[in-house]
């Protein structure tokens, strides 16, 4: 099984107000993108089709989802409490409790992703602490919560340039969480971030450094590991060719010129992917 996983920030922002959209208004943006990606997915049946919605736009993907879609949605990460019969009834303002995302429709959540984990990191600095092990507590707890709920969870960790001589460590910390919940049930795919080659200018990692890496994390976790670091053109036949990697990551398709989120980019991308298998 391969998981190609689309986490589409808020690409929904129009361009004439600093964001990458300019494909279609905010009324139909999430269905927009559904309808664009969905008939060119149906014939790749040995693989999972994820797509993380912000919020506001869940309702209307799910909307135009078909009955033999291969797509399934996801929230952009879940709080780390969440409301129960006898408990917390739902005073959650500003957060995404776990049983609110099942109940749109959703049936994954991305947690730890490296924008999260640097807003939590931000929290804490400027409240004068500057310990990791809360911000990995706190996403193991979000974890907790989706597990609970049924959601299965795309958990993503990495190490920045600071981390990158004892990345080992970093890695094993960020995973020490979840350790425990697959007998949940739920499925838990590994996304690996390489935090200090994502963004304009830096160099992506080699094959060789991708292939040490997911084998290390295979050798702490039982789970699937998709490649986090951005899944595009320039690097889906290399990764197709590693094995051990289960899939990857999509975001921007365009990094260039207009750059932004194009689905039939997005269509020519996993199409790379899974012609890349089959040498």
């Amino acid at each position: 099984m391969k998981y190609i996983f689309l986490n589409l920030k808020r690409f929904d922002v129009p361009r004439a107000i600093g964001g990458v959209n300019d494909i279609c208004t905010a009324d139909n943006w999430g269905a927009h993108i559904v309808e664009a990606i969905q008939p060119g997915l149906h014939e790749y049946n040995d693989a999972q089709f994820v797509v993380f919605f912000p919020e506001a736009h869940i309702l209307g993907a799910k909307s135009v989802l078909s009955g033999k879609s291969n797509i399934t949605l996801g929230s952009q990460g879940v709080h780390f409490d969440n409301v129960s019969v006898g408990g917390n009834f739902g005073a959650f303002t500003s957060s995404n409790p776990a049983a609110a995302v099942k109940w749109l429709g959703c049936g994954w959540a991305l947690i730890g992703h490296c924008e999260e984990r640097n807003k939590l990191k931000a929290i804490l600095t400027a409240g004068g602490c500057d310990d990791m092990r809360v911000v990995n507590t706190l996403l193991g707890k979000s974890a907790r919560c989706a597990a609970d709920t049924g959601l299965n969870i795309l958990y993503c960790i990495g190490e920045n340039s600071d981390e990158q001589p004892h990345k080992e460590k970093t890695l094993s910390e960020q995973l020490e969480p979840i350790k425990a919940l697959k007998a949940n049930g739920v499925n838990i795919v590994i996304g690996y971030e390489p935090v200090w080659a994502i963004g304009p200018g830096k160099t992506p990692p080699c094959e060789e450094y991708i292939l040490d890496i997911v084998e290390y994390i295979k050798s702490v976790v039982d789970y699937p590991v998709v490649y986090g670091g951005g899944l595009k053109t320039e690097n889906a036949q290399m990764l197709a060719g590693i094995a051990s990697v289960d899939g990857g990551l999509i975001a921007l398709t365009r990094f260039a010129g207009d750059i932004g989120f194009y689905p039939s980019e997005y269509l020519e991308i996993v199409a790379q992917y899974f012609g890349g298998l089959k040498k």
